[in-house]
């Protein structure tokens, strides 16, 4: 049935008033004032097209105030056709036809209207690229030489013979042949026959090589140690890629402020070539303060203090404190860098921490031994023994546990950006054992595995999947396993929607004290927004157990809310729990930076 609607009913008010403000916001909106000068170009499209429009942009100062200058405007008329024919070159159009007019359309406003008969493009009937000099037999310029991306029977493109030029060059130059250039460099171009040649001869010259290298204004770090950062040895190929590495290595380090490195050919002899390493020393003492929040954590108050050349040898200590409401502790690192490898270094480690959470209180004290070698870019191995005294209490149990824990690790990450990466990965892999026979109170084996990756997708969109397993081979009771070797899920980093450390095996109290294994996973949609915000939705499911033949996984899914600064992300993430008879929501927050 149709209802009508009566003059004065609250609907017809209502339509009055949307239509209102409807045309008062379409008066409200500033009408854009005509541009005094139009150009109108047909005839080509696309990149020529962009092309073309670029070339014809006004002068500035032609239009002042809202208002065209006629006799400059006319000037400029008259160059337009030059302008045209020269923006069309570059795409093979040598024979074009180009018709301008400037009409006026009264109130001191004018369109420039082009027109354009591109005709035939030219092309290619000889394209001839070769290589002479001593470098003439290098494989790689032979066959960048061979692949020239231009052949008999292609439009000339001046753009990509450019490139191709300068990539042969460079090519050449990365490797070691500094001097090369090109003797013969020629496009010849018969207009009427629309057609042209290339010819192309690259003169290599003689090779380089690294000479010695001088290093100067750090005379407080010991030479032996400088040069552990070095990517260059006397007598190798000269290379532009190794300066750069060589510039990277002293950068990352922290230790300077600036760094420039500088062939000197001027110097060299005979082919080769000295180097001047410059440095400028950043402060070797750094105290930095800082506060944060995590829902694993609650606040938290750091303060990190760095020596970057304790005793003048280049060691570095590294000391952390940090008072939080469910955890509190001191770790220090103290590294002995290696004197040959600039990744690879000998650390000893020291860890005070009392824990306090739902589920134990544990208090630890430990002293590790790693040795870190590099195996390439974002790969590190590490052997380990720690050495571990941990009193705790968990459930109705109150015991203690000494532990001589050897071990091995291997991590591997790469992402393209610290702060805010758009694609990358990680995984890491950590083995563990000990036995009574090394004065430990217990024996046991312990794998844990990880990983994650961040994966772009259209619109902005990412994946990130991440998942984490651990397994333990005890050959005694789960209760002389202190907490610290026990696996726990829930929390920020784990199952969310549940607190920290609040999922796995319970005692006959209903207590939960952690188990013998661990599998988590998640998957997370992130949509960014802006430059520094972004929105997702994520899935975790996971929890801790005894035995893999009896193994119930929670649930938990929700939406976080994410804000990136320089020092790292600020998260809020608002989970809900899956599968359980009373499901709750927790709302989750890491965050933290430096002062």
């Amino acid at each position: 049935m149709q209802q009508r609607i009566r003059p004065g009913s609250s609907l017809t008010r209502i339509s009055s008033l949307l239509t209102c403000v409807l045309l008062w916001l379409c008066l409200a909106i500033p009408v854009k004032a005509a541009e005094p000068v139009q150009v109108e170009v047909t005839g080509v499209e696309g990149d020529v097209l962009t092309n073309v429009r670029q070339a014809l942009t006004l002068p500035p100062g032609l239009v002042q105030e809202g208002k065209a200058d006629r006799e400059w405007l006319e000037r400029f008329v008259r160059q337009a056709g030059g302008k045209v024919r020269s923006a069309l070159e570059p795409f093979g159009y040598y024979n074009a036809r180009i018709n301008t007019a400037l009409e006026g359309a009264g109130e001191g406003t004018y369109t420039l209207r082009v027109v354009v008969e591109p005709g035939e493009p030219v092309r290619l009937t000889e394209v001839r690229v070769e290589v002479t000099g001593p470098g003439r037999g290098e494989e790689p310029l032979r066959a960048m030489a061979a692949a020239f991306p231009l052949r008999s029977g292609d439009v000339l493109l001046q753009q990509r013979y450019e490139e191709a030029k300068g990539a042969l060059k460079s090519l050449a130059q990365g490797l070691g042949y500094l001097d090369a250039d090109f003797s013969i460099h020629e496009i010849r171009i018969d207009e009427k026959k629309a057609a042209a040649r290339i010819a192309l001869r690259l003169d290599t010259g003689k090779r380089y090589y690294f000479d010695g290298v001088r290093i100067e204004g750090a005379p407080d770090y010991p030479e032996k140690f400088l040069r552990r950062f070095l990517t260059v040895r006397p007598g190798e190929v000269f290379s532009y890629t190794r300066l750069g590495e060589t510039q990277l290595n002293f950068t990352n380090s922290e230790r300077f402020r600036e760094v420039v490195v500088t062939p000197e050919r001027q110097e060299s002899v005979d082919q080769k070539v000295p180097l001047l390493v410059k440095l400028k020393p950043a402060p070797r003492r750094l105290l930095r303060p800082g506060i944060g929040y995590g829902t694993d954590t609650g606040g938290r108050l750091v303060v990190r203090y760095r020596d970057l050349n304790m005793l003048h040898l280049g060691h570095e200590l590294d000391t952390t404190l940090y008072i939080a409401e469910r955890l509190q502790g001191l770790a220090a690192d103290y590294t002995i860098p290696d004197p040959r490898d600039v990744k690879s270094s000998t650390k000893v480690r020291l860890n005070l921490q009392r824990e306090d959470v739902t589920t134990y209180v544990s208090r630890l004290a430990s002293l590790e031994f790693d040795r870190n070698r590099s195996f390439g870019k974002g790969k590190l191995g590490t052997a380990y023994v720690r050495l571990q005294q941990e009193d705790y209490t968990i459930g109705t149990q109150q015991s203690s546990a000494r532990l001589v824990l050897p071990g091995m690790r291997f991590a591997m990450d790469r992402y393209d950006n610290p702060v805010r990466p758009a694609k990358g990965y990680r995984y890491a892999l950590d083995v563990h054992g000990t036995h009574q026979y090394l004065g430990s109170d217990t024996a046991l084996l312990q794998v844990i595995a990880e990983g994650s990756c961040l994966l772009p997708l259209p619109w902005r969109l990412s994946l990130h999947p991440r998942g984490r397993v651990g397994i333990t081979v005890l050959s005694d009771p789960l209760t002389d396993l202190p907490p610290s070797l026990r696996f726990f899920a829930g929390g920020d980093q784990s199952v969310r929607g549940y607190s920290y450390q609040s999922l796995g095996p319970k005692n006959a109290a209903g207590q939960v004290v952690g188990g013998r294994h661990l599998l988590t996973t998640s998957v997370e949609l992130e949509r960014a927004l802006f430059t520094a915000w972004g929105l997702s939705a994520f899935y975790d499911v996971g929890n801790a157990f005894d035995s893999f033949t009896n193994v119930r996984l929670f649930q938990g899914a929700g939406v976080g809310v994410h804000y990136y600064t320089a020092v790292g992300a600020i998260n809020v993430y608002l989970a809900r729990q899956i599968g359980v008879a009373n499901p709750a929501f927790r709302v989750h927050v890491t965050m933290g930076f430096e002062l």
